[in-house]
C-alpha cells in the first residue's frame, strides 16, 4: 500500500494512493476507533491494521485528486534520522572515501524534515549546495540487538530522500552534522510504500537537477544492504517505529566533480528524485 500525508486547513491528514485518487483514511475509518488515522499510529499498529485497511479500500469511498493536494513530510516525527555515508563504492570513490569496513553511520534532526514539492529555502551563510539521492527505510517496530536475516521484518516501508548537503559546512570540521541537518535538508516522500510492495536489493535511482540526469545507480550496488544496516545499527541503539534512515547515494554528486566543474545547486534549481516503485520527489530550492 501507498500511504501519504497531506495538508488540508494546517490539518495533516493521512491517505492511501489508490487508482481512483487519494482515500482519506480518516473518512475511510468513519468513527471506527479501530482503524489508525495517523502515520504515526498505523507504523505502530503492525499488519493486521493494513489488512483491515486493504480491506476496507474495496468498499467504493470517495477520493481526491492528487494534484490538488498539499504534501506533508510522509513521516512526521521520527525519534532518529539516521544515514549511511559512503555505501555505492563509486560515490566513495568521487569523494575520495576510504571503503568503509563497516557503515558509516551520521545523522540528521526533526527540523530537516520537508514534503514532496515544498519549496527549499537554502541557508544564507553557505554556499555550496549538493543533491543526494537516496532510498529511506522506515522502522515498523522496536528494533534491537536483531540478526540480519530478521532485520528487513523491522521494517514498515520504504521512500525517497534527498539528503540535502551544504558541503562547505558538512567539511569544515570533522563532524557532518552542520552541513547536513540545515532546515528543511530531508525532504522525503511523497509516498511511504510498505516494505511487502519493495524489493529493496534491486532498485533504480535516478536524480535530475533542471531536467539534466545527475545520478543513475541501482540499489543492488550498496556496500551494505537495507538488512545490513538495520542489523548494525540495532547493535548499538534501539531503533523505533518512525524511525528514518537514509542508505546512502549513488555516484554523480557536485561534490565528486573536478572543482572547475561543481556548480553548485543555487536558488531557482528544481530537484527530481525517482525511486523505482516508490514514486518521484521534486523540490525547488530557493
Amino acid at each position: 500500500m501507498k500511504f501519504i500525508n497531506y495538508k488540508i486547513n494546517n490539518e495533516i491528514l493521512l491517505g492511501i494512493k489508490t487508482s481512483r485518487g487519494i482515500v482519506d483514511v480518516k473518512k475511510l475509518a468513519n468513527n471506527n476507533t479501530n482503524i489508525p488515522t495517523t502515520i504515526e499510529e498505523l507504523i505502530k499498529s503492525g499488519e493486521n491494521k493494513l489488512k483491515l485497511l486493504s480491506n476496507l479500500l474495496e468498499i467504493s469511498t470517495p477520493t481526491i485528486e492528487e494534484e490538488n493536494i498539499e504534501y506533508a513530510p510522509c513521516v512526521l516525527s521520527p525519534e532518529k534520522i539516521l544515514c549511511v555515508g559512503g555505501n555505492y563504492k563509486e560515490h566513495g570513490k568521487e569523494c575520495k572515501l576510504e571503503l568503509p569496513i563497516y557503515p558509516l553511520i551520521f545523522s540528521k534532526f526533526n527540523n530537516s524534515l520537508a514534503a514532496n514539492k515544498q519549496i527549499i529555502q537554502l541557508p544564507k551563510n553557505a554556499e555550496k549546495f549538493d543533491y543526494e539521492a537516496e532510498l529511506v527505510i522506515i522502522i515498523g517496530k522496536e528494533a534491537f540487538n536483531v540478526a540480519k536475516d530478521e532485520a528487513l521484518s523491522y521494517v514498515f516501508g520504504y521512500t525517497i530522500g534527498n539528503d540535502l548537503s551544504a558541503r562547505d559546512l558538512q567539511l569544515r570540521t570533522s563532524q557532518w552534522l552542520l552541513g547536513k541537518t540545515c532546515n528543511n535538508f530531508a525532504p522525503i516522500g511523497p509516498y511511504l510504500v510498505t516494505a511487502d510492495e519493495i524489493d529493496a536489493n534491486n532498485l533504480e535511482i535516478r536524480c535530475e537537477v533542471n531536467e539534466k540526469v545527475c545520478q543513475l545507480g541501482n540499489t543492488k550496488n550498496m556496500i551494505f544492504d537495507c538488512a545490513t544496516i538495520v542489523s548494525y545499527i540495532s547493535q548499538f541503539m534501539t531503533l523505533k517505529p518512525g524511525d528514518l534512515i537514509f542508505t546512502g547515494t549513488p555516484s554523480g554528486v557536485i561534490a565528486g566533480r573536478p572543482k572547475d566543474k561543481q556548480n553548485w545547486l543555487k536558488s531557482g534549481d528544481r530537484v527530481v528524485i525517482s525511486i523505482e516503485n516508490l514514486g518521484t520527489l521534486i523540490n525547488i530550492l530557493n
